[in-house]
């Protein structure tokens, strides 16, 4: 019987991105002066990336099943509204490998049990 029931994290951490405030060409660049009606302000690149994750987050929710086949536990994300899951830990390849070797596992066992008519009373 396949004893592979240990929960392994999703990924690898991922480092944040230092973002530099202004770059090296930037700095060493003449200053100039410009009339109001021709500067433009630039906005900051993270404000935008903050707002996109708060809205997509607000549909989110997490949910964990027992996949009987594969005898393992499953986290998903699911998407509220579209009823997608958005990302599944193991995947469906893994649960499929899963389910198929342990089946291969449960009939190495039935196949070396004794049937109940083989034993000596």
């Amino acid at each position: 019987m396949s004893a592979d029931f240990s929960i392994r994290p999703v990924g690898a951490p991922v480092a944040t991105p230092i973002i530099s405030t202004a770059s090296d060409s930037a700095r060493g660049a003449v200053a100039t002066q410009l009339p109001s009606s021709q500067t433009v302000t630039a906005t900051s690149p993270s404000a935008d990336v903050a707002s996109v994750s708060l809205d997509s987050s607000l549909f989110i929710s997490r949910q964990a099943y027992f996949d009987r086949a594969a005898a393992s536990v499953v986290y998903q994300v699911v998407n509220d509204k579209t009823d997608q899951v958005v990302q599944q830990f193991p995947d469906e390849a893994a649960l499929r490998r899963r389910a198929y070797f342990r089946s291969l596992d449960l009939a190495k066992e039935a196949a070396a049990r004794p049937l109940a008519t083989d034993l000596k009373a």
